[in-house]
């Protein structure tokens, strides 16, 4: 119940807001002029009278004439350039105080430095190859000597008497006429192979009385370029063998290295 009354008080006072809004809005009505009502009676007019024109009344004026138009404002003259006789003097500018610093003398020159040349670059030491085990020669069988035959004592006591020769342990030059009988090909350096190097090797040795090469006694003597292919050319000649001679012989040989 309270909630039907709650709607239609809420609907009143909406129609009431409604109305009231229309009377402010709508315009007001307009004023009625109040209507004067005039009353003719008609009578009898009297005859006319001749009129004599009067000199004293004035005639019908004229209108008076329009006043003439404003003229039009001349135009403004124009401007030029007049030149003042007064001349003005040049302000005069305070000249600017410049700082100057003098250089200390005593400070030390400056020496540029050339840069510390860049240190040639080691070659790689390649892995020294493991040397192959010679065989070692069989000694050959001494044959027995002969029985000679008594000598007579003169001559045993002439031979008795003459002194016995030295044995000499010098190694005799032979230079590069030693012939070899196995020569053992040299293996060519990786890092030479790389950058396209090619050179020789002159090497010095002693050989042994059974041919082969005293290791210990390899000497590089001249090489180009150095430092390159003297390891591979030490390697190879240790592995030559030479035909067997009577004691010790120095030798050398010139090792090529060339890409085929």
């Amino acid at each position: 119940m309270r909630r039907v009354f709650a709607l239609i008080a809420g609907s009143l006072l909406t129609l009431a807001l409604f109305v009231l809004l229309a009377l402010l809005v709508a315009p007001p009505d307009a004023l009625v002029e109040p209507r004067e009502e005039i009353v003719l009676e008609l009578s009898e007019a009297p005859a006319p009278e001749a009129e004599t024109p009067s000199e004293s009344t004035p005639a019908a004026t004229a209108p008076p004439p329009p006043p003439p138009a404003a003229a039009a404002p001349p135009p403004p003259a124009p401007v030029t350039n007049v030149e003042s006789a007064i001349e003005l003097p040049d302000p005069e500018v305070p000249p600017l105080e410049q700082d100057v610093r003098e250089l200390d003398s005593s400070l030390p020159e400056l020496v540029e430095t050339p840069p510390e040349p860049e240190p040639e670059p080691q070659p790689e030491p390649e892995p020294q190859p493991r040397p192959t085990p010679q065989p070692t020669p069989a000694p050959a069988p001494t044959p027995s000597p002969a029985p000679s035959p008594q000598p007579a004592p003169a001559a045993a006591e002439v031979a008795s008497s003459a002194p016995s020769a030295p044995a000499s342990n010098e190694p005799v030059d032979v230079g590069s006429s030693a012939r070899a009988t196995h020569k053992e090909p040299p293996q060519y350096p990786t890092r030479a192979q790389r950058r396209g190097l090619e050179g020789y090797v002159v090497v010095q040795f002693i050989i042994r009385a059974d041919g082969s090469v005293d290791r210990s006694s390899i000497q590089v003597v001249d090489s180009s370029p150095r430092r390159t292919f003297e390891r591979a050319a030490t390697d190879a000649i240790a592995g030559w063998r030479f035909e067997p001679g009577q004691g010790l012989r120095r030798a050398n040989q010139r090792l090529e290295f060339e890409l085929n």
